[in-house]
């Protein structure tokens, strides 16, 4: 019967052409030797997780800030922009925490460029081993400058190849309701915030945070590269990321009220980011300077479960089409905001918020 199996399937590979096949990449023990953190950058990093722990807890009062382009896909802009955000940083460091959004992986509702690590050379060559290598030496350069550093976390299997360097993790919309992630998530020592989902309701991102909050044991992948069943604490530090929905924006303050009371009523704690992009904005990115102004009025008046904005943000407005010859520091994936209005309406956000 098995010698049966093994020439049908052999049959069926040799008439239709075999299904797929496999390139070997580095283990993440193998890339995280040859790409090392410091002992410097691994205490600065710690120092940045524990910040944010205490920004979203409440016992550190500045607004936690997630900003930065929409994707990398050129490391030369992408350590401009973190150049500008540290020096930014020096003069808001009393009021605001600026994270520099570093996201090298991107979903896709269809087909499309899936990010740097995917891709690296923009050409469909899908490099892989090249982009992992190119992610992880872009967010090292990133980490030098003294930034904590945020990405979305999509791919499980990606995770140890640069969960070391991460302040702070996102899961999307789309993948909030993934048992996978949720997982994953269980097993980070890092805050994440869970996308509500892309309908606007709030039960897919509560349900992920508390399965996050508890212990798993799953299905997984060790250090170098072998099948494992991975066996996780929980992670206490997760959260919810207001993002919008097919019915309009969130962030305002009745909506965000309704997220409060739900939150309470499931004994959850009311800590919540607002992604000021995507249907928040109306998926204008010009938009997004209103959200925050917005958000920052809220929290004058009183609201404290208000914790932190997200913004796509690059060196220019607008984007671009992945063809031809591509501007310096224009995005290739989503619309952003330019510098010189990101740097603005930061600075108009310090200056109503009193000093922590």
């Amino acid at each position: 019967m098995t010698a049966t199996v093994t020439a049908l399937a052999s049959a069926a590979s040799s008439a239709h052409g075999a299904a797929r096949r496999t390139h070997s990449l580095p283990t993440p023990a193998q890339l995280r030797e040859r790409l090392p953190l410091s002992e410097a950058q691994a205490e600065a990093i710690e120092a940045h997780r524990q910040a944010i722990r205490d920004i979203l807890a409440g016992t550190d009062h500045r607004l936690l800030v997630i900003t930065g382009p929409c994707s990398l896909h050129d490391p030369d802009a992408a350590i401009e922009y973190a150049e500008r955000l540290a020096e930014l940083q020096s003069r808001v460091a009393d009021r605001l925490l600026l994270v520099m959004r570093a996201y090298v992986e991107k979903p896709r509702t269809t087909i499309g460029w899936k990010g740097m690590l995917y891709d690296p050379q923009l050409d469909g060559t899908g490099d892989m081993a090249a982009g992992l290598a190119l992610s992880r030496r872009t967010m090292l350069a990133i980490s030098e400058l003294g930034l904590p550093i945020a990405t979305e976390l999509l791919q499980p299997l990606a995770a140890s190849y640069l969960d070391d360097l991460l302040s702070w993790g996102c899961i999307g919309a789309r993948t909030s309701e993934s048992q996978i992630h949720r997982e994953m998530v269980s097993g980070l020592q890092l805050p994440v915030g869970f996308k509500n989902g892309t309908d606007g309701s709030m039960t897919v991102a509560c349900d992920a945070m508390r399965s996050a909050q508890h212990p798993h044991q799953h299905f997984g992948m060790d250090m170098h590269g072998r099948p494992a069943l991975v066996e996780t604490l929980g992670n206490p530090d997760t959260h919810i990321v207001l993002r919008g929905g097919h019915s309009g924006p969130n962030y305002q303050a009745e909506a965000v009220a309704k997220v409060r009371a739900e939150l309470d009523r499931l004994g959850m704690p009311a800590a919540l980011v607002v992604d000021c992009s995507h249907a928040n904005s109306g998926k204008d990115p010009l938009r997004q300077p209103e959200v925050l102004a917005d958000v920052v009025a809220q929290r004058v008046a009183g609201d404290s479960s208000l914790r932190g904005v997200m913004l796509e943000s690059h060196l220019f407005d607008g984007c671009q089409a992945l063809s031809g010859d591509l501007r310096y520091g224009v995005s290739i994936t989503d619309g952003c905001l330019g510098w010189t209005a990101t740097e603005q309406a930061l600075l108009a956000a310090a200056a109503e918020l009193l000093p922590a």
